[in-house]
């Protein structure tokens, strides 16, 4: 069961709790909001006039001015206009609107966001279900508008005669990208976009998604958001996303070709390709040794990217599985974001192993998958080494956030302290989190409060692309380490203490007109 829908359906069970918990936060006006629907968020069939309804919702997304697209896309929502052409629509009028130039972060956060706020609306309840996306509309606006005031770049038709054929198209595609040539890489991926199926072709972006450590991981990320988005989407809207992800794989802005240099950022991936190669036949089966985690974990702490994958390759033949290797992952990035708290890096070291892992699922090559579970590893340390160089990093262990106990209750006034914590004291809230669980109360309650805060009080990318990854993956870590993942975690998301953010009132206007 896919993991988002089974967390909507523990939602929906505490329904009359979620209630509750919105009124004493004052914020029952959310419940009046309009719903999306159930089938929307199913992957599409092939209607005949969705392709026309889409593009005319790309043109209103585009044109209208920030000042007046909420209310413009609500009056559509009203007319019937489907929360899946929407999410189709402002997709599209991002990747033709800003480009993964000169970095794949920045304002091109406009497209990374938008499967961030897609997992928002599919765990959350009816009531919120369209704040995500307004928010990413607004966000998306402001993007465009910078866009268009640096570089005035747009997306323009390609030449024809450049595309290859579909039978061709793959293997120009691989040659480009090897070479690192994105004239070349675009033409191509036009051509898969148009011939082959979004298996195949992902399969191959899979190979290129995490090969180096520039813009701290949003490669990947982008690779997998798309993967999702399309699959939500249509294939039908693959060729302007296909365009984007090949600009953005190559980005290496201010360095010299990497295929003709040894450059660091890209070692990692070469190195790990013989290391993957070498593991047991049957390496994702195995052991999940919590004591062998920790000491992968520990190594970690202080290893440079190639001993890093080495000691995670030495850990699957001495017979831990798979598994354990993404714990130790997922719990030295959530170690960083407590040692180095409301700082980017941590939190990009804890969305991009999501975005990992993420390639790692999807993906059906077993070679691949190999080596992104080791370059997983490799890119800690340097995570670790970048976040130095943005202030202090606390000498902290996860082991030092205990269970805080005084609270015994696990009752709504007990959650509001954990809520107001995050905002004022995170070593607390950390603390009473796993307090809370270890007196029986649900990690799926502090889940869903949080994800609540971030549709009303969260004003950055990061606030939805964070949640969404760690909340997502509370579920991918195995239960030995599920909780205190979770405390970790709390050190980076939205508290009850932040202002509510500014088109919450724009939207309840617009929906309600």
């Amino acid at each position: 069961m896919n993991p988002a829908l089974s967390s909507r359906r523990r939602f929906l069970s505490g329904s009359v709790r979620t209630a509750s918990f919105l009124s004493v936060m004052n914020l029952d006006w959310v419940l009046q909001l309009p719903g999306v629907s159930a089938e929307d968020l199913e992957p599409p069939g092939e209607h005949p006039f969705s392709g026309q309804i889409v593009d005319q919702l790309v043109g209103l997304i585009e044109s209208e001015s920030r000042d007046t697209v909420i209310e413009s896309v609500a009056g559509r929502i009203v007319a019937g206009a489907s929360y899946r052409d929407l999410l189709a629509a402002l997709m599209l009028a991002a990747v033709r609107n800003v480009q993964p130039q000169p970095s794949v972060g920045f304002k091109f956060h406009a497209v990374l966001v938008i499967h961030s706020a897609h997992l928002a609306t599919v765990s959350g309840p009816d009531s919120d279900r369209w704040l995500p996306f307004f928010w990413a509309l607004d966000y998306f606006k402001r993007q465009q508008l910078e866009e268009r005031r640096v570089s005035g770049w747009q997306m323009k038709p390609l030449e024809e005669s450049g595309i290859p054929p579909v039978n061709r198209s793959k293997a120009m595609f691989e040659a480009a990208m090897d070479r690192w040539d994105v004239e070349a890489a675009e033409l191509a991926a036009a051509g898969m976009a148009r011939g082959l199926g979004g298996n195949e072709v992902f399969e191959t972006l899979f190979r290129y998604a995490a090969r180096d450590y520039r813009s701290i991981g949003h490669k990947v990320i982008y690779v997998a958001n798309s993967w999702r988005t399309l699959q939500l989407i249509g294939w039908r809207h693959a060729e302007p996303v296909l365009r984007s992800l090949a600009l953005a794989l190559l980005n290496h802005h201010g360095e010299p070709n990497p295929s003709e240099n040894d450059l660091a950022v890209d070692r990692p991936w070469r190195e790990n390709q013989a290391r993957a190669a070498s593991l047991r036949q049957d390496w994702l089966d195995g052991k999940t040794d919590s004591g062998a985690t920790e000491a992968l974990i520990e190594t970690l702490r202080g290893a440079d990217p190639s001993a890093a994958a080495a000691a995670a390759a030495e850990m699957i033949q001495s017979g831990q599985s798979s598994r354990a290797i993404w714990d130790a992952v997922f719990m030295s990035a959530g170690e960083l974001v407590m040692q180095q708290p409301g700082r980017i890096i941590g939190l990009h070291s804890l969305t991009t192993a999501n975005a990992m892992r993420q390639a790692f699922i999807h993906c059906g090559d077993d070679g691949v998958r190999r080596r992104l579970t080791l370059q997983a590893c490799s890119f800690l340390p340097m995570f670790r080494e970048t976040a130095k160089g943005r202030g202090a990093v606390r000498n902290r262990p996860f082991t030092e956030v205990q269970p805080d106990r005084t609270h015994g209750s696990t009752d709504d006034s007990t959650l509001h302290e954990i809520l107001k914590n995050i905002s004022i004291n995170r070593d607390a809230a950390a603390d009473m989190t796993l307090g809370w669980i270890a007196n029986g109360g649900s990690a799926e309650s502090i889940i869903d409060a949080t994800r609540q805060l971030v549709f009303l009080k969260g004003n950055d990318a990061h606030d939805y692309k964070y949640s969404s990854a760690v909340l997502e993956d509370y579920y991918h870590v195995s239960p030995v380490w599920r909780d205190r993942f979770l405390a970790l975690s709390i050190y980076d998301l939205t508290g009850s203490q932040q202002p509510d953010n500014s088109i919450v009132q724009r939207i309840r206007q617009a929906l309600k007109s």
